[in-house]
């Protein structure tokens, strides 16, 4: 009796021990799912500290600002927005609208909580687009892209120039009637009159990338040009000028379709070598946020509309005081800027964050 006693004690005390073990390697399971889920995937964007779980989006916030209290490289903010059943056009949130962080699958996610003081429910949302917060700041970018281009070297001898002007006049101004000589293609009735400008240069091997076209102002063509003979003396009435249109200067057909364009942040898909900030507009001398610079670097190596590069300082040259010999140190990071206007051998570049004050010179790299 004592041995069946203790078989039966013995056969006891393993079941408990195997719902034990099965408890246990549930509550791993589970821990470990959770540590999961919480976790950051290994390319996942960092996220900032003491980020807020809730935010409310304001008049003038942009997407890329939003995106800055969140991560710590702002220009990866679409991937906030990837996979959300809710937006599926993220650039249409609007002021007022709620904000919700989230994870899914160990990355941080945004969703939208409600629009405005109403909760999220099937329905049609009635509001102008224009209201709705940008990616990244325009008001910027579009009149610099109306009225800025680079163009290849040999271009400017085969556009259209002013010959004369209203009653022979040499200067002309805003209302003034101008005429015109030199291809005008049939379609074509609001031009920009540009001058050219100085030549865009790449610092390394003094390679001409291009003209800089100086904007001048624009011209519409008469209703008596419309009909002329394509080889025919043309007449244009001058609709806006930034300085007196001269004889000689050139026409250019204006082109609205890249003001259009969504500017989708994002890393090159090539490796950007030997890349430099070459020009700056306005013509400041120290570079910060908002401003417009040219860099060299273009089509020909990749560059794409959205491109995030960033901006970096060549390190000082200082003394080893123990091997007394002079030593360059590691370039400095300083800022972030992003391409929205690429030609062949150039492009168009805005600066969104600076660290530091920026110069003509600095170099641009991959993220």
């Amino acid at each position: 009796m004592a041995y069946r006693s203790e078989r039966i004690g013995e056969r006891r005390f393993l079941s408990k021990f195997a719902h034990l073990r099965f408890y246990w390697a549930l509550s791993m399971a589970l821990v470990s799912a959770l540590s999961l889920a919480q976790s950051p995937a290994s390319n996942a964007p960092t996220l900032k500290n003491d980020v807020p779980l809730n935010y409310v989006v304001q008049q003038g916030d942009t997407l890329w600002g939003i995106s800055g209290v969140y991560l710590q490289e702002a220009w990866r903010w679409p991937e906030l927005w990837e996979i959300n059943p809710q937006v599926d056009n993220p650039h249409r949130i609007y002021p007022g609208d709620v904000l919700s962080l989230r994870w899914e699958g160990g990355r941080p996610r945004l969703a939208l909580a409600s629009r405005g003081d109403v909760t999220l429910s099937p329905s049609v949302r009635s509001q102008p687009l224009d209201t709705a917060i940008p990616p990244v700041p325009r008001d910027q970018i579009d009149p610099f892209l109306r009225n800025n281009r680079i163009l290849e070297s040999g271009v400017f001898p085969d556009l259209p120039y002013v010959i004369a002007g209203d009653a022979q006049r040499i200067i002309s101004g805003l209302g003034d009637r101008i005429y015109v000589r030199g291809p005008v293609a049939s379609g074509d009735q609001v031009f920009g009159i540009i001058r050219q400008g100085n030549p865009v240069l790449d610092p390394l091997t003094q390679e001409v990338l291009g003209i800089s076209a100086l904007d001048i102002g624009s011209a519409s063509l008469s209703s008596a040009g419309v009909e002329a003979a394509p080889d025919a003396v043309k007449e244009f009435e001058i609709t806006r000028m930034t300085e007196e249109i001269r004889i000689g200067d050139r026409l250019i057909p204006l082109s609205e379709g890249i003001l259009d364009s969504f500017f989708q942040p994002k890393s090159p898909d090539n490796e950007i070598k030997d890349g430099f900030m070459v020009a700056v507009s306005s013509g400041v001398t120290q570079i910060g946020p908002m401003n417009i610079v040219t860099i060299n670097r273009g089509d020909r190596e990749g560059l794409m509309v959205g491109d995030v590069l960033a901006i970096y300082q060549t390190g000082e040259v200082v003394q080893d005081p123990l091997q007394k010999e002079m030593v360059t140190l590691p370039d400095v990071r300083a800022g972030i800027l992003m391409v929205f206007a690429v030609y062949e051998k150039a492009s168009f570049g805005l600066v969104l964050t600076a660290s530091r004050p920026l110069a003509v010179g600095d170099k641009v790299k991959n993220p």
